[in-house]
C-alpha cells in the first residue's frame, strides 16, 4: 500500500460553467425523529460547490426537510409505518438515480426493511455513485455478502462502531490493530473507497491509502459525520475520483472544524458550526494551490 500525503487539488470553476456543471446531487435519509441529518449533509453540500441538491426523505417529514433551507429541492418518498423510507420508494429513487451524479444514502435513515431493500436495490446498478454513512452502514453489517451484488462505484464512511459492524458481516477474523490496516483491508475486500473516521481519519483503497492532519475533538458531536458525507459528495459531484473526493472532503471537513474552534472553541463545537466555516476552510485551502 503506497501513503499518499498530498490533498488533491480543486480545479478552478470554469467562467462559463452553470448548476449542473458543478455536480447534480441527491441524499437520500431521514425518519420521524430524525430530519435533521439528511438536512445537515445537504447544507455541507451546497457549501461545498453542488450545483444541485436534492434531500430525498420520507413525505412526512419532507415539509420540516424543505423548511430548513430554500437552497435545494425536496422529494417526499413513500414510508412504512414508523416513518421510514419504505421498499416502495426504490422505484421512484430509480428515475432520480439517473437524474444525479451521485447519491448520498444513510443519514437518519433508519434501519426498516424498506430502507435495507432501497440501498441494496441501489447498489447492485451499474453507473451510480453511491457515498454510504451512518445507518446505511449498520444495514451493510447486517446485510452479509453484499459486495458479491455491488455494481455501484462506493465511498464507505464508518465511524469505529460502524466498521466493527461492517468487519464481522464480512470476515471471519478478528479486526486488526492497526487503523491504516484495517481501512485498507476492508477497501481491498469491498471493491470501494473507506473512509475510517476518528482522530487522524484514514481513506483508503485497494492501493493507496491517506491519513488526515485535520480537525480537533470538538468535531466529536452529533451531526459531524453527516456534514463530512455531505462534503464528499459535493466534491464527487464535481468530477473528483471517489479516492481524491474523499481526501480533500475529510481535510476540509477537518480544517472547517479547526476554524471553528478557533472562534468558538471546542466545547461549544457543533455541526453547524463546521457548515458556517466551510467557505472559509474552501478559501483557505484554495490560496494555498498552485496557480
Amino acid at each position: 500500500m503506497n501513503q499518499i500525503n498530498k490533498v488533491p487539488d480543486l480545479a478552478p470553476r470554469p467562467r462559463d460553467g452553470h448548476k449542473g456543471t458543478f455536480g447534480k446531487v441527491l441524499i437520500i435519509g431521514g425518519s420521524v425523529g430524525f430530519s435533521g441529518a439528511p438536512v445537515l449533509a445537504a447544507k455541507a453540500a451546497l457549501r461545498s460547490g453542488s450545483g444541485l441538491v436534492r434531500a430525498a426523505v420520507p413525505k412526512s417529514i419532507q415539509p420540516i426537510a424543505a423548511s430548513l433551507d430554500p437552497c435545494y429541492t425536496t422529494i417526499g418518498l413513500p414510508e412504512d409505518p414508523l416513518g421510514r423510507i419504505d421498499v416502495t420508494a426504490s422505484a421512484l429513487l430509480d428515475r432520480f438515480a439517473e437524474e444525479n451524479d451521485v447519491i448520498c444514502f444513510g443519514p437518519g435513515v433508519g434501519t426498516g426493511t424498506g430502507t435495507r431493500e432501497v440501498l441494496l436495490h441501489l447498489l447492485a446498478k451499474p453507473n451510480v455513485r453511491l457515498i454510504v454513512d451512518a445507518d446505511g452502514l449498520n444495514i451493510l453489517g447486517a446485510a452479509g455478502n453484499w459486495p458479491s451484488n455491488r455494481k455501484a462505484s462506493m465511498i464507505l464512511t464508518p465511524h469505529p462502531g460502524e466498521f466493527a459492524r461492517l468487519w464481522r458481516g464480512l470476515f471471519r477474523e478478528p479486526i486488526p490493530t492497526e487503523r491504516i490496516e484495517q481501512a485498507s483491508r476492508m477497501a481491498r475486500h469491498v471493491g470501494s473507497t473507506v473512509v475510517l473516521k476518528g482522530a487522524g481519519t484514514i481513506v483508503a483503497d485497494s492501493e493507496r491509502y491517506y491519513v488526515n492532519t485535520t480537525g480537533n475533538p470538538g468535531m466529536a458531536t452529533a451531526g459531524s459525520g453527516d456534514v463530512l458525507s455531505g462534503i464528499i459528495t459535493a466534491l464527487a459531484g464535481q468530477g473528483l475520483t471517489d479516492f481524491d473526493a474523499a481526501v480533500l472532503g475529510v481535510y476540509i471537513h477537518g480544517l472547517a472544524g479547526d476554524l471553528a474552534a478557533q472562534d468558538k472553541g471546542e466545547i461549544s463545537l457543533t455541526a453547524m458550526d463546521v457548515i458556517e466555516y466551510l467557505p472559509a476552510a474552501f478559501q483557505h485551502f484554495l490560496q494555498r494551490q498552485p496557480r
